[in-house]
């Protein structure tokens, strides 16, 4: 009986059906609870169980079928349970909003189930956009948007999705997107003003140009109806399927291009070595859950189910609840920077950025990641948007913690931008320019700036090239020339306007007379002109004493000055010898201007006599 039951369980057809009777009665006649055989049908079972219970969910009865889903072990059969849930949604879409509230209530005790449905809806969605598949968009999509009512999915994943859907609009791309408005436009418009608006202008320029079918512009002229009503007939969650609190939800952000990983072999059978340690370790968690539930049913032991990894999802529940970011671990500063991208670049300006950050509630120490997210995204970009130095200013002014952060990262940029490439370059100086331009971090960062020839390279340069550019720009030269001058800020500017060595000073004047800006040298010209020209060294001639000394130190001294006094003889003579070639050379170069003189001379008396006797001849 025993090899008969394991064959039936795994034959070619993937498990043959058998009847819960007869099932339980195969599982009563194996006694070891570790071996494979057992759980297998164990596993057989909990298939049959969340199967069961999933079709049998309905508005009514959605708390009871919930405490009776919780009580199988859905840790093992998640990859069960996710698939059980997407496919009675397909095929029964009029009970979305229940399959949702389901799924907020596992979410809320088991996050990585709420995840990996999501991630599943996701990749399902992509494929039936793909296949051109409008039933298949029109189901996941419509599952996704009540996740999103439900808080487990995340309103970006949302307005991306309705991007997909509008920026290159066909009838039935334009269909689905309706669909997945009227679904959860209501909730997008209370977290997203911005991104609906943005949602709805590109639905009216699409309307606007007429090419798509008659039918598709009516279904967007009945969607703008809709909006003007404020979604009265499509409420985002009602009441009765309101079961989890805001604080207690955990949301995803989970992005169309993130979502890949479907985990499918979670789907089938795998053997666990430790059945029963895991299996009593979920009992206990289940009690804890069930207790704390505000239903007031008994909490009954059911040994039908096995755990994976029971402990470690409880207290993966239990750091989710906390917070978004849990601890300091690198996983978790990836999904903060992940966070923030997304936050960015799905926010239409500036105020509403800010607004969804501050909402973030950093915790102590993460500022500077904010701040580093805030350069990083700007340095990225093709060319500089004022939209990142609006966003940093605002959070300068908003806080006085940021400013320390942000003042960090100009010296660590600048001593670093020679790793940039020219555009990067470009936007992070023109970051920098905007916020010293507003007075959002000192102007004493620019102590960090020593321009001479041996402390700069040609990035640095190009840095300074354009800061400083950016700020005459802004300021104007006038005002900018006022800032430089500034004796409160001499010590930032000392670097930039050296006054200490010549070199220096002449280099700074060059620089900022190459790049437009010579009127800021200024008082560095005046510097140079009014500083004393250096004096050379007088010649040192030896003292008497000297060659006093040097004649009685030995016998050998005389000799030495006597062909000392023989070299200076000789050195006279041989000046003598110059000066009379001078004075030689002097007196031929005066004959030689006499001689030249006087032919001149009789040259003019010649030229005169020849005239006076034309003009006799003429007279006569």
């Amino acid at each position: 009986m025993h090899k008969k039951s394991v064959d039936m369980l795994t034959s070619r057809t993937g498990g043959a059906y058998i009847p819960p009777a007869k099932l339980k009665l195969m599982q009563a006649e194996i006694t070891d609870k570790s071996s494979a055989s057992y759980q297998r049908i164990a596993w057989e079972a909990l298939k049959k169980s969340i199967h069961g219970y999933i079709n049998k969910i309905n508005t009514s009865n959605i708390g009871i079928i919930t405490r009776e889903i919780l009580r199988e072990n859905i840790v093992r059969g998640r990859g069960l349970l996710t698939r059980s849930i997407i496919q009675a949604q397909a095929a029964s879409p009029t009970f979305t909003p229940v399959y949702a509230a389901l799924t907020a209530v596992i979410n809320a005790k088991f996050p990585n189930i709420g995840e990996l449905l999501l991630k599943r809806l996701v990749i399902q969605f992509k494929r039936g956009f793909k296949r051109n598949d409008k039933p298949l968009c029109i189901s996941s999509g419509t599952f996704i948007a009540h996740l999103v009512n439900q808080r487990v999915a995340h309103e970006i994943l949302a307005l991306e999705l309705l991007t997909l859907l509008v920026e290159t609009p066909t009838d039935d791309s334009v269909e689905v997107a309706i669909a997945f408005l009227k679904e959860c436009g209501m909730k997008l418009a209370e977290v997203s003003r911005k991104g609906m608006e943005a949602i709805f202008e590109m639905l009216r320029h699409i309307l606007h140009e007429g090419q798509l079918d008659k039918r598709v512009q009516y279904m967007i002229e009945v969607m703008f109806q809709i909006r003007k009503d404020g979604f009265k007939d499509h409420e985002a969650i009602p009441e009765e399927l309101d079961l989890v609190e805001e604080d207690d939800q955990i949301t995803h952000l989970i992005t169309l291009d993130e979502a890949s990983d479907s985990q499918d072999i979670l789907n089938v059978f795998k053997f666990d070595d430790k059945y029963v340690e895991n299996e009593e370790k979920y009992t206990e968690l289940m009690k804890t859950i069930l207790n704390t539930d505000d239903s007031s049913e008994g909490d009954d032991e059911d040994d039908n189910g096995d755990s994976d990894d029971a402990s470690s999802d409880e207290n993966e529940e239990n750091t989710e609840k906390s917070g978004v970011i849990v601890d300091s671990t690198e996983t978790n500063l990836t999904a903060l920077r992940r966070t923030i991208y997304l936050t960015i670049h799905s926010s239409l300006d500036f105020e509403e950025c800010a607004h969804k950050l501050m909402k973030m509630q950093l915790k102590p120490g993460q500022e500077i990641e904010l701040c580093h997210m805030f350069l990083d995204c700007c340095a990225e970009m093709r060319t500089y948007e004022k939209f990142f130095g609006l966003l940093a200013g605002r959070f300068c002014a908003i806080n006085k913690i940021y400013i320390t952060p942000f003042e960090q990262i100009f010296k660590d940029s600048y001593d670093t931008i020679h790793r940039l490439d020219m555009n990067k370059l470009r936007n992070v100086s023109k970051f920098f320019a905007h916020l010293l331009f507003t007075d959002s971090i000192s102007w004493g960062v620019l102590s960090n700036i020593k321009l001479n020839e041996e402390d700069t390279t040609s990035s640095s340069r190009i840095f300074i090239k354009i800061l400083f550019q950016e700020l005459s720009e802004y300021m104007g030269l006038a005002k900018l020339n006022a800032r430089v001058k500034d004796s409160t800020l001499q010590e930032a500017f000392d670097g930039l306007f050296p006054r200490d060595d010549p070199k220096k000073t002449r280099f700074a004047i060059n620089f900022f007379t190459s790049i437009g800006l010579g009127g800021l040298t200024d008082d560095l010209r005046e510097h140079l002109k009014s500083r004393p020209k250096p004096v050379p060294p007088p010649p040192v001639i030896p003292t008497e004493a000297e060659s006093s000394s040097s004649s009685s130190s030995s016998s050998s001294s005389s000799s030495s000055s006597s062909s000392s006094s023989s070299s200076t003889s000789s050195d006279e003579s041989e000046d003598e010898r110059r000066k009379k070639r001078k004075r030689k050379s002097k007196k031929k170069s005066h004959k030689h201007r006499n001689t030249k003189h006087r032919r001149t001379e009789s040259n003019h008396r010649k030229k005169d006599k020849k005239s006076s006797k034309k003009s006799k001849k003429h007279c006569k």
